[in-house]
């Protein structure tokens, strides 16, 4: 039990052993409610990159990540007694099945491959984190959080020089997106959501590089009506572009490209997986921009004010959205010079990204069935916290 907690009575024992399974009846508790993934604290966030690595790979090792979608399940192999046109087709669509079982097999084999690296690098930099910091990142993710701006350089050096680290939070990790995000994003979406055409047209370079310069010097930078909207466009467009790391890990490059072969719900299903294994600064940051691409694809069309006046439309839909900004936040591990996409995984990153703006609302949001799975993890690892967190979870209990 927390310190300054009260005992459970009996009554809330119930709910939480019918919550952990501990009783007859497992499963949530009725009263537990999905909710955002920023909203849970910073032990329940690292617990829950745990479980999307363990269920992904269980996804992996059953073969659910890819159905052969795109095979004919009715492939028959007749050879003797048919005619010989009929045996040429047969030949024909046992191959392109063949084809697609090696192709699919491989893809597995990469998708774990990268998963599981992931998972072994997530374990080397495990450790003690605390809400107040910014924690369990390599040197190089370091490095990323001051290409994000997230803090002046002067506010992060003592956090860098604290010695002990301090145990995992049971607040919320704060929200991690760099001035220059949000700002971009705000001023697009009060001045740019009916700019015909943004993030296309072309912008004045001397502007942008003035302002890249000002966020450089560590400004505070305030983006108002003044500013050209393809110029903001361009910055932010930039900004993406030259980060060291991209917006989604280069780990888990093949693992995103991958659900592009998936469809309906088990596409989505293994998305969220994926997203729940960013680093809290990835996450926060990916969120944002795509609420903001979300609003600006729901202006694409035209439409008419109250008064019957025409409103035009931007004609920048999901998918022109993720066509423009799918290469700068999906890339390839360890990209070579002039190494230029495939058309393959353009259309993949393309499909992806689309999907990611289409369903941003669903994805970051943890389900009631998942927060449980959570809990009981951390019941055998830290039970202290389980009666602390299931009181934030369910404040109206009995």
């Amino acid at each position: 039990m927390l310190l300054g907690q009260p005992a459970l009575s009996s009554a809330e024992r119930c709910v939480f052993q019918g919550t952990f399974g501990s009783g007859a009846v497992p499963g949530p508790s009725p009263r537990m409610q999905p909710m955002a993934l920023q909203s849970l604290s910073e032990l329940e966030r690292a617990s829950l990159q745990e479980l999307a690595l363990f269920r992904l790979q269980e996804r992996l090792l059953v073969g659910h990540a890819f159905p052969f979608s795109h095979v004919s399940p009715d492939c028959c192999p007749h050879t003797f007694g048919i005619p010989l046109s009929q045996v040429i087709a047969n030949d024909r669509a046992c191959r392109q099945l063949q084809e697609a079982v090696g192709k699919s097999r491989r893809l597995c084999l990469e998708v774990e491959a990268t998963v599981t690296r992931f998972r072994a690098q997530r374990h080397r930099r495990l450790g003690a984190m605390s809400v107040d910091s910014i924690t369990d990142l390599s040197d190089n993710a370091s490095k990323l959080l001051e290409a994000l701006q997230l803090s002046h350089p002067h506010e992060l050096e003592p956090r860098r020089s604290r010695g002990k680290k301090q145990p995992l939070s049971l607040n919320p990790i704060s929200w991690q997106v760099p001035r220059i995000v949000d700002r971009c994003c705000t001023h697009l979406e009060m001045h740019g959501l009916q700019t015909v055409g943004i993030f296309r047209v072309g912008s004045s370079k001397k502007r942008v590089q003035q302002l890249r310069e000002e966020f450089d010097r560590g400004l505070d930078v305030f983006l108002d009506e003044h500013q050209s909207v393809h110029d903001v466009a361009a910055l932010l467009k930039e900004f993406l572009r030259d980060m060291p790391d991209s917006l989604i890990p280069r780990e888990l490059y093949g693992a995103f490209l991958s659900t592009a072969t998936m469809e309906g719900q088990a596409q989505l299903d293994t998305l969220q997986l994926l997203l729940f294994l960013l680093p809290p600064c990835h996450s926060d940051t990916l969120l944002r921009l795509l609420r903001f691409l979300g609003r600006v694809a729901r202006h694409a069309e035209r439409s008419w004010d109250a008064e019957g006046h025409e409103i035009p439309g931007n004609k920048m839909t999901a998918s022109n959205l993720a066509t423009v900004f799918g290469p700068n936040i999906l890339q390839k591990e360890k990209p070579r010079e002039k190494d230029a996409l495939n058309l393959e995984d353009s259309a993949a990153i393309i499909l992806v990204l689309q999907r990611l703006i289409e369903h941003h609302h669903s994805l970051f949001m943890v389900s009631p069935e998942m927060q449980c799975d959570v809990l009981r993890r951390l019941f055998q690892t830290d039970p202290d916290v389980i009666e602390y967190l299931l009181r934030r979870k369910s404040p109206a209990l009995p």
